[in-house]
């Protein structure tokens, strides 16, 4: 993988429904590993495949998977029903039965009865929850999370991924999921990629990699 004159060397197999965190210092490319996944970069060599599809070629919206960054990418002027409905249709042209998927996704995330708020109104936590509503709607089986809870507080952040490992597990969803906290790793990630160096390794145990790191992350993690 290629972006700009930094490469990135990635041979890896992550099972459907498996949970893997992506972790490692920073700069090392883990935005470019799940960037290239979703079909923003493209590789220089080699290719990509999600459920046996070979999507290299592919453009992102015809990826089956969806990804949520840390900002969120809420639209401020629309409301959070209209933000959470561009999961379904992208004109928000809903009908009744859609616009009742919205409100029970919404539901279902903590966010019942905020349909009609602006994301400035919101917390957040709240723009956090939607954005992974949004996310749900697609109906995607695998989902791509680029820190998207890593400006919430400590309980709330914890909150968040026992949500989103609650809702994998119920929509057999697989999830990568970049983290520079190893102990959200540890939570939710039965597995982690070790990227570092220009490279990309495993999936490995979460737990024995971390109790155990290899000098490229031992310093990042301030092991000893």
């Amino acid at each position: 993988m290629v972006r700009g004159d930094f490469r990135l060397l990635a041979d890896i197999d992550v099972q459907s429904k498996s949970r893997v965190a992506v972790i490692g210092p920073s700069g090392g490319g883990k935005s470019t590993l799940l960037n290239t996944v979703a079909g923003f970069l493209q590789p220089a060599s080699g290719r990509i495949e999600i459920a046996g599809e070979d999507v290299t070629q592919a453009a992102p919206a015809a990826r089956n998977l969806t990804m949520v960054f840390q900002d969120n990418n809420l639209f401020p002027h629309l409301t959070l029903a209209q933000n959470t409905g561009l999961g379904i249709a992208p004109n928000l042209r809903l009908n009744a039965a859609q616009k009742d998927r919205v409100s029970a996704v919404l539901a279902r995330v903590g966010l019942e009865g905020k349909e009609a708020s602006l994301p400035p109104d919101l917390s957040g936590g709240q723009q956090s929850r939607a954005a992974l509503a949004r996310a749900l709607l697609r109906g995607r089986p695998l989902l791509l999370l680029d820190e998207p809870f890593a400006a919430l507080g400590p309980a709330l952040r914890l909150e968040m991924l026992d949500l989103v490992a609650e809702i994998c597990a119920e929509e057999a969803i697989t999830l990568l999921m970049i983290t520079h906290a190893p102990e959200d790793a540890l939570r939710i990630c039965p597995q982690t990629l070790l990227v570092a160096d220009g490279t990309v390794e495993g999936p490995q145990d979460t737990g024995a990699l971390l109790a155990d790191p290899p000098e490229s992350l031992r310093s990042y993690l301030g092991a000893r």
